[in-house]
């Protein structure tokens, strides 16, 4: 357990390290005509990435068991924040998702994501076998994923809130619900997304596109076509650190969402390969932990920040390769962004804290018997 607990660090630092190279990579031509400055998105994400360091280590000692106490206050405080930013946060790029917190722009949207997590895992132990009842337990669960998810949806952010959707009803399952009541209420919710894209202007036109280009073989927009240059270019080993092509404004804002591309053009099939195998090796780690873990809650607050770190990985990686529907998801640990670098970090500290107090508790056990 300890050497798991160890690469898991390693796996975490080893991909916010990746990520400010690749920041670096990708944002130095940008940065230059825009800003003036070779440095300047990358120093802005360099304090980012030690921000999220700091506070990886911060949550990795403190004791998890808190949120048990927390959990639903912290919930209901992040509803109000979703709400307020719908209402009062400026739209960018159409969309009402951020609020300005001077020297960071905070997304509540992926709070939400972290602190649902929490939450469903408290109310999943505290309902035990209830949860397989329809009426007296399931329903309670899924009103709260309805409120976030839809709270999300309306800034609009369709892809977001189809993560939370996708990342609940795992937990639900994992957590002992039944599959007929996850199935009836997944296609309920498959009814309603489809309606909210045809909607929303922008995700209407991401899935038209998206078919059409099913349909005529053509590419999806002009970011998905630079993306599929570049990883094609990278070829198996990649052109090398910093001789990206595609980052000298051909792929548009690439070391963002798209910033898989890049690493594959760099890096090549090799590159693109180990990172998303390291991806799935640290969800086989928190699978292990989580089994480890000492209680219920434990065990399914580790699984749902686990999948939620996965689940987002190839949701990017499918997005710039084309195999879905373009969306804003990030890289973990590795697009530029503050919230999302910060809240991913947070999850895997509270990752580690969990696997900790096992260790404490199995060596409690060890003494007493010895």
């Amino acid at each position: 357990m300890k050497g798991l607990v160890k690469i898991l660090i390693v796996l975490v630092l080893a991909f916010m390290l990746l990520g400010a190279i690749m920041v670096f990579t990708a944002s130095g031509t940008y940065s230059v005509i825009k800003f003036q400055s070779l440095y300047y998105l990358f120093k802005s994400h360099l304090w980012k990435v030690i921000a999220a360091g700091f506070l990886f280590v911060v949550f990795a000692n403190i004791p998890y068991d808190i949120y048990r106490r927390y959990s639903k206050p912290l919930l209901i405080g992040i509803i109000g924040v979703l709400i307020a930013t719908y209402i009062f946060a400026p739209k960018v790029k159409g969309a009402s998702r951020w609020i300005d917190l001077w020297i960071i722009q905070f997304q509540p949207s992926e709070a939400a994501k972290l602190i649902l997590i929490m939450h469903l895992a408290v109310m999943l132990e505290k309902f035990g076998l209830k949860i397989t009842d329809f009426k007296e337990g399931y329903v309670f669960l899924l009103i709260w994923i309805v409120i976030i998810s839809f709270l999300v949806l309306i800034q609009p952010n369709v892809s977001t809130s189809l993560i939370i959707v996708s990342t609940g009803f795992a937990l639900l399952y994992v957590g002992g619900a039944r599959l007929k009541h996850i199935s009836f209420t997944f296609f309920t919710v498959a009814g309603f997304a489809s309606i909210a894209i045809a909607i929303f202007k922008h995700s209407r036109e991401r899935i038209l596109s998206y078919f059409q280009s099913l349909i005529t073989g053509s590419d999806i927009n002009i970011q998905v076509t630079q993306a599929k240059i570049a990883l094609g270019s990278g070829g198996w080993l990649g052109i090398g650190l910093g001789h990206s092509r595609q980052s000298d404004l051909f792929l548009p804002e690439s070391y963002g969402d798209f910033i898989f591309s890049i690493l594959g053009e760099e890096m090549g099939l090799a590159g693109t390969v180990s990172v998303l195998s390291a991806y799935l090796f640290l969800f086989l780690i928190c699978l292990v932990i989580a089994k480890k873990a000492q209680d219920k809650f434990g065990q399914l607050l580790v699984f749902g920040l686990g999948f939620n770190i996965l689940f987002s990985a190839f949701i990017n990686a499918g997005v710039v390769t084309g195999l879905l529907p373009t969306t804003g998801i990030t890289l973990p640990f590795i697009s530029f962004g503050g919230t999302s670098i910060i809240l991913f970090a947070v999850s895997a500290g509270i990752i580690v804290n969990v696997a900790l107090e096992s260790l404490k508790t199995e060596e409690l056990k060890i003494a007493q018997v010895g």
